[in-house]
């Protein structure tokens, strides 16, 4: 279904049909936007920019949490310094990350290494909840310690932990070896590519690729 969903969106949402009554793939919005040199550029700047803004933000804060970086301050004053960039960049980090996932959201799908970095974002989204609603609860206690509690010592090294694994598997993607290109047994596994020949396979007869 999901897959079906993602072809739809990169094949056929916007396309024109050609000379033989199929859609056109390369006329839909998802190609035009994949198509076009210079939004292309811009989009995946701007993401890899606000990504490492937000990542280098979150960086430095979870650092003070483990006590290796301005161990004299307070840590809700370096969070405060911070709060703007992270989270102005990570609104802009996921604004461009939805559209250049859309300029190819069948393939990317059928990615191994975007999988796991979904996996990895939901880990790190679960590690950031359980910080501020349960570590943070008593942080007015051990604000300005210079070592905070194993707890919240824990939390920022998953943090940092997670992030460095989610921008590895943001990387990897661009390898055809985590594609069904030139999938392995595992690979082909993880990124589904039976269902990737199936989705195409009924593709066929509506849409020209």
């Amino acid at each position: 279904m999901i897959s079906q969903w993602m072809a739809y969106l990169q094949y056929q949402l916007g396309a024109h049909p050609d000379a033989s009554g199929k859609l056109d793939a390369y006329s839909s919005w998802s190609a035009q936007l994949l198509g076009s040199l210079h939004w292309w550029m811009l989009l995946e700047g701007t993401h890899v920019l606000t990504l490492m803004a937000f990542a280098g933000t979150i960086l430095f804060v979870d650092l003070r949490l483990l006590g290796l970086a301005l161990p004299n301050v307070p840590i809700s004053r370096v969070t405060r310094s911070l709060l703007p960039i992270t989270v102005g960049s990570f609104v802009v980090m996921i604004v461009t990350g939805l559209l250049v996932f859309y300029a190819k959201p069948f393939d990317y799908w059928h990615n191994a290494a975007f999988r796991i970095k979904v996996v990895f974002l939901l880990l790190a989204a679960a590690n950031i909840f359980i910080f501020h609603s349960r570590v943070q609860a008593d942080a007015a206690k051990w604000d300005a310690a210079p070592v905070p509690p194993l707890a919240a010592r824990r939390s920022a090294a998953a943090s940092i932990l997670l992030w460095v694994l989610v921008i590895a598997a943001g990387r990897c993607m661009a390898y055809d070896r985590f594609t069904c290109a030139e999938a392995g047994p595992v690979v082909g596994a993880l990124a589904d590519c039976e269902g990737q020949a199936a989705t195409l396979a009924s593709l066929e007869q509506e849409v020209s690729l």
